[in-house]
């Protein structure tokens, strides 16, 4: 079983949740609530999963109401849906899967969130504010459309978000305080843009790790702009005024935060389309246009470089004439050659038909479906129009060139399409392939593909079209298309994965694109 976590006392390789969890490494502590964020992996399903921990006394009457208002919350949640909120996977409470010797007052167990810490991001300095406005675009629609299904989502503490690979916040330990309202949740929008743009935290109860915003003798938040002069009017006076409650013209709600960020990012982009349109070449006085370093003016060096080009184009002049005449002596002074000879003026001799075939029949021409030299594409991904991607650090292991190199899927309790139609991959080339057939090395029997094609890099599933379907049965499989499909995307379906019981899981080696010839 491990070593159990009591008291409180928790510590990596301490197990949680009737044994089911192994603690791996701690994320940080949102003091206010006693939670402990922690990543942990699933004993059961073998996969790493985020828990935010209440930690407490189980005899303290108040706070464990209070903990049981946040578990409620997060029980909530586990119907929403959304890219930018750790998908919740189960509530531990008090006597179903904590017991009270733990020191625990409940658990949040969500999906693990790959990426980066966001206070691990600030450490060293602010984020361009291009990058910071659109990070929070991001976030702000998660927290948009789950403010319109009521739910409130808390996420006004930076060790409880995460970045993403492609570029994304995620709220990756959810479980809102007791009583956090939505306007929490906006105001937390704003804090996060202010922490992107200054490395400052602006509301109560941030990590130590973080200085806090400072403030003005009337106690206002001093503007990102005071701290970082790059930082547009706009983008500084959004953070202040999404903050603050007081004043006029206060930013009260995710969809006015919206409105704002895509106002900034339209106006960011007509001014880098001014720069580079009003970005004038160096022109030369004597006429020449000049992208790196004028050459020196120099007559002398003119003149011998003139000389110079003469004396070459001169030499060139004579190579070739003494190349014609020997070609023409070839042909018309040479009394031994066996071959006719070549009228040159005479154009029905001209062209000269090759030796008919041996047997006296024509060769076939070239099967359409013969596949040809393999297509390396230039970058796949993962594709799961249904939510996150497995493994997707991963995937450009199955154009490596080294088939011990894999990408995995997740391992899922249950078979391909009772918790979803599929994953996959999708390969993109520089441009369309007449696609033949598709290889896949793998080591996954009983594993059931489909080969798509689509017309663009991010399709939804019904926009696709199937064009070849097959099994895999052993390492080196081949699926070939009943014709060549001319496409620049193609996605391997996976609609059946391999194992059994409640064990599923597929792995791909190497792919291998095939064009006719």
């Amino acid at each position: 079983m491990g070593i159990r976590a009591r008291g409180g006392s928790l510590a990596p390789g301490s197990v949680v949740g009737d044994g089911r969890y192994r603690l791996l490494a701690q994320f940080g502590i949102d003091e206010r609530a006693g939670a402990h964020l922690w990543r942990a992996r699933d004993g059961q399903l073998r996969r790493d999963v985020a828990l935010t921990m209440l930690v407490g006394d189980p005899a303290d009457a108040e706070a464990a109401r209070l903990a049981r208002r946040t578990l409620e919350r997060a029980a909530h949640a586990a119907k929403f849906g959304h890219p930018g909120v750790a998908r919740v996977l189960d509530v531990l409470t008090l006597g179903s899967g904590i017991s009270s010797s733990e020191g625990l007052l409940g658990i949040v167990v969500s999906e693990w969130t790959k990426g980066s810490d966001l206070v691990d991001l600030v450490a060293e300095r602010p984020v361009e504010p291009g990058a910071a406005a659109r990070m929070v675009q991001a976030l702000a629609e998660s927290v948009e459309v789950a403010h319109q299904s009521g739910l409130v989502l808390g996420l006004d503490h930076p060790q409880r978000l995460r970045l993403t690979p492609d570029g994304r916040l995620r709220l990756a330990f959810p479980g809102p305080l007791p009583d956090a309202t939505l306007r929490d949740d906006v105001k937390a929008l704003g804090a996060v843009l202010y922490l992107l743009l200054t490395g400052r935290w602006a509301l109560p109860g941030g990590p130590p790790a973080i200085p806090a915003a400072p403030r003005s003798p009337t106690g206002r938040i001093v503007p990102a702009r005071s701290l970082e002069p790059r930082v547009p009017q706009e983008l500084s006076a959004l953070a202040v005024r999404t903050i603050e409650d007081g004043g006029h013209g206060g930013i009260r709600t995710s969809a006015a935060i919206l409105r704002v960020l895509e106002d900034v990012a339209e106006a960011a982009e007509r001014t880098q389309l001014i720069d580079q349109v009003g970005t004038e070449p160096d022109v030369d006085p004597d006429g020449g246009v000049w992208t790196t370093k004028k050459p020196v003016k120099d007559a002398a060096r003119r003149r011998k470089l003139a000389l110079g080009v003469t004396v070459l184009v001169v030499a060139a002049v004579g190579i070739l004439a003494w190349l014609g005449i020997m070609a023409i002596s070839f042909f018309q002074d040479d009394p031994d050659a066996s071959g006719p000879a070549v009228n040159l003026a005479d154009p029905s001799t001209s062209q000269q038909q090759p030796p008919p075939d041996q047997t006296g029949e024509e060769e076939p021409p070239a099967d359409p479906g013969t596949a040809g030299q393999p297509v390396t594409p230039a970058s796949i991904s993962v594709y799961n129009p249904e939510g996150e991607g497995d493994s997707p650090d991963r995937a450009a292991n199955t154009i490596d060139g080294d088939p011990t190199t894999i990408w995995r899927t997740d391992e899922y309790r249950q078979q391909f399409p009772a918790f979803k139609s599929g994953v996959g991959l999708l390969a993109s080339f520089d441009a369309p392939i007449d696609l033949s057939k598709v290889k896949v090395t793998a080591d996954s029997p009983g594993t059931t593909i489909e080969i798509r094609t689509a017309s663009e890099q991010d399709p939804a599933l019904e926009e696709t079209n199937v064009a070849a379907s097959g099994s895999l049965d052993g390492v080196e499989n081949e699926i070939a298309l009943p014709q060549p499909a001319s496409t620049q995307y193609v996605i391997i379906w996976i609609t059946q994965l391999s194992g059994g019981g409640d064990e599923h899981v597929s792995e791909i080696g190497e792919l291998t694109f095939l064009p006719a010839q």
